[in-house]
């Protein structure tokens, strides 16, 4: 893979594109990116209208509590599945880096394969609860509160179809966004 494919600005290709299942991936990350862009934007155009009309004409919008925490909720669960695709999240590996490279991605199959369980676990659970509350309505607005539950169905779900990717596959071909 070209290096230019890697530095892509928004979005890197860390992972095989060629083949259908790669292609649907991605496709699914440019679909979460769009709605990850909406709901940063849907949270910080809110709560600025908000301070600026309490702050500026002793006004208040009385739903834009719950829009920008929806907002914030769906941001911070739709941004998961994103890093986890490019192995930009926190693990401690100072053992597995001192183990010989076949056997550190042997050990990052496993605990990927177990990972995307735990994973699918919790978007099959979130579903449930979703489902349960979709009767129950937000405060100030007429929209469930299953949409609280939503994204981490979601979420969870799109982050354990990457963890699959990196059990059959191997880890992401480069880790885009890293610390060091």
């Amino acid at each position: 893979m070209s290096e230019a494919v890697l530095r892509h600005p928004v979005l890197p290709v860390v992972y095989d594109t060629a083949r259908w299942p790669g292609r649907v991936l991605h496709a699914f990350d440019h679909g979460i990116m769009v709605l990850l862009l909406v709901a940063v934007g849907t949270m910080v155009g809110v709560v600025s209208a908000q301070v600026l009309l309490r702050y500026g004409f002793n006004l208040s919008i009385d739903w834009a509590d719950e829009i920008s925490r929806l907002a914030f909720v769906w941001s911070i669960f739709l941004a998961i599945p994103l890093g986890v695709r490019q192995g930009a999240h926190i693990g401690i590996d100072i053992v597995v880096l001192k183990l010989p490279v076949p056997v550190q991605t042997g050990l990052r199959r496993i605990a990927a394969a177990l990972s995307a369980a735990l994973m699918l676990a919790i978007a099959w659970a979130s579903w449930g609860v979703a489902a349960e509350q979709w009767d129950e309505l937000m405060a100030t607005l007429d929209w469930s509160v299953g949409w609280f539950i939503a994204p981490v169905g979601i979420g969870a779900l799109l982050s354990g179809l990457h963890l699959v990717r990196i059990a059959i596959e191997g880890p992401p071909l480069a880790v885009a966004g890293g610390a060091e």
